[in-house]
């Protein structure tokens, strides 16, 4: 009982001093005579960086959006890095990993927008609007009852209310033929192909158009070998030219199933990464039969993996440009934020031992200029005026001589087509005026299009007559291009020949794009006949 007497007196004692101890601390923490927010900060657990970020946030005299903050402070950082190290806001996220992860969410339309409307320019093929009906030429008015025609669309605005977890509903409220109509659509998962075309060049030639390297390459590739092999394909052309590249992995098991044996398809090595080589493991689909890969100064990265591997070993010819130049390896780390920091971890070498990387010490801005340095300096149109970074010459399987340090150089070069981006043409490109008028057109005509089933018979029987061409000069005018009464013949052909690739896209998609382009591109002609000397 004495104990407890004793306690009750203790204890507000106790009480009363703590409390007088926290006030007197209180009174001497930084920023108690300001009305200042006081905050504790552990030195011990945190960076300069973090510190700095913190004081900012808590003290600073004004309010800051402190993510822009962020991401300008970590932008800053990575200048000091490789042009391929870079932060990818949570806002982009998303949309980078569904371009290499090969497919998204949503309702499977391709659309434009002009004069503030949507227009649907194409409905994919077995895909969720095609089976609520939608068609081409319908025009996007409202989307949940939310109006989106007239109200300064974009597409990202645009897509960020079609796209939506695979098995949700959204109404569509469309104009078709002036009246309005409502379609229920149910999401599903859209592909994105990274095949855009496969086909026939000849009774013996084969092509694949392979635009990048995403998660679902190598299926799309077996695919299409074994479709072109039925159609007796002895002979093939692989185009990667624009192929900005992608997975290691996917470009990796693509050239395994091109080389023989357990041939090295390229190592990779870094300061906390020990080598790895990747090796070919299994018997290949095409290890023999003539092999062309078209190249040029947009084929990077997994392309150029792809390319030097076939070069190295002797496997094909390497046709077109000098390719990017880009040979370091990088990986993706999710961030608390919800963004992702993609850090450049490895070099990657081909067989030969040659590093393809382009010189960077001069720093992202020159890095970036690098292509149009090219093309100033002549080497688009002359191989004498390739510049080689690395002198050291490196050899191939065969003992011929090869060099690094900025690109594959191709074994054929073949110079830019100057005619197809001359005169009033980057005009009509960059109003988007070929576009608008295909939609226009298209729309107005699609009894005309059905009778073709392929885009082989297309491409045979499909006569682009003037009645066309001369609609589309008087649209053009109409779109404020100036110089249509000044078209030379070869300015004519160009854009004959890009209206009728057009229309073939709108019925087959790039597949149909690429069979009717290809029929007059030079470096495909060239592949032909490279591959056609070789006698397997």
């Amino acid at each position: 009982m004495s104990n407890n007497r004793k306690l009750n007196v203790f204890l507000p004692l106790l009480l009363a001093a703590t409390l007088a101890l926290g006030m007197f601390l209180g009174n001497k923490m930084p920023g108690a005579q300001s009305g200042g927010t006081a905050i504790f900060f552990n030195k011990g657990n945190r960076g300069t960086l973090q510190e700095v970020m913190d004081l900012i946030k808590v003290k600073y005299v004004d309010t800051l959006n402190l993510d822009k903050l962020q991401q300008e402070a970590i932008d800053g950082m990575l200048t000091h890095l490789d042009p391929h190290s870079v932060y990818i806001p949570p806002s982009s996220l998303q949309a980078v990993n569904e371009d290499l992860e090969g497919n998204f969410e949503g309702i499977g339309v391709e659309f434009n927008i002009s004069a503030d409307t949507v227009n649907v320019i194409s409905v994919l093929a077995g895909g969720p609007s095609e089976a609520a009906g939608v068609q081409t030429g319908d025009k996007i008015i409202k989307v949940s009852d939310s109006l989106v025609a007239g109200n300064s669309i974009t597409p990202e605005k645009i897509r960020k209310v079609l796209r939506g977890p695979k098995g949700s509903k959204v109404k569509v409220t469309m104009l078709r033929q002036q009246k309005l109509v409502d379609v229920q659509i149910t999401r599903g998962v859209i592909p994105l192909w990274s095949i855009d075309a496969s086909y026939m060049l000849t009774p013996e030639v084969g092509y694949v158009k392979i635009s990048k390297f995403s998660a679902t390459t190598y299926t799309e590739f077996m695919d299409a070998m074994r479709k072109l092999e039925k159609l007796g394909m002895k002979k093939l052309v692989i185009d990667v030219r624009q192929n900005p590249g992608g997975f290691l992995d996917a470009a990796t098991r693509v050239a395994d199933e091109l080389l023989d044996g357990n041939k090295l398809i390229l190592y990779t090595e870094g300061k906390s990464y020990p080598r790895t080589d990747y090796k070919c493991q299994r018997p290949g689909m095409f290890e023999k039969g003539a092999l062309a890969i078209l190249t040029d100064e947009g084929s990077a990265s997994a392309s150029e993996i792809l390319a030097g591997a076939i070069q190295d070993w002797d496997r094909g010819t390497i046709i077109g440009r000098r390719t990017f130049g880009k040979g370091l390896v990088q990986e993706q780390f999710d961030l608390n934020n919800g963004g992702a920091l993609r850090l450049t971890v490895a070099r990657y070498f081909i067989p030969s031992g040659r590093s393809i990387q382009k010189p960077y010490a001069n720093g992202r801005e020159a890095y970036d200029e690098d292509i149009m340095n090219r093309f100033n300096h002549g080497e688009f149109l002359n191989q004498d005026s390739i510049k080689q970074t690395d002198t050291v010459p490196y050899k191939t399987g065969n003992g011929r001589k090869v060099y690094g340090g900025g690109g594959i150089t191709p074994d054929i070069f073949m110079p830019y087509d100057t005619t197809r981006f001359s005169g009033i043409l980057p005009a009509l490109y960059a109003r988007n005026t070929f576009g608008n008028f295909i939609y226009k057109y298209y729309s107005e005509h699609l009894n005309d299009f059905k009778r073709f089933k392929t885009p082989e018979d297309f491409r045979k029987q499909y006569q682009l007559d003037n009645s066309i061409y001369n609609a589309f000069k008087t649209f053009a005018q109409a779109d404020s291009i100036k110089g249509i009464d000044r078209i030379t013949a070869k300015e004519e052909t160009e854009i004959k020949t890009r209206l009728k690739a057009l229309f073939a896209r709108q019925l087959w998609r790039n597949e149909g794009f690429y069979e009717v382009m290809n029929e007059t591109d030079p470096m495909v002609e060239r592949a032909i006949k490279e591959v056609q000397k070789r006698e397997e």
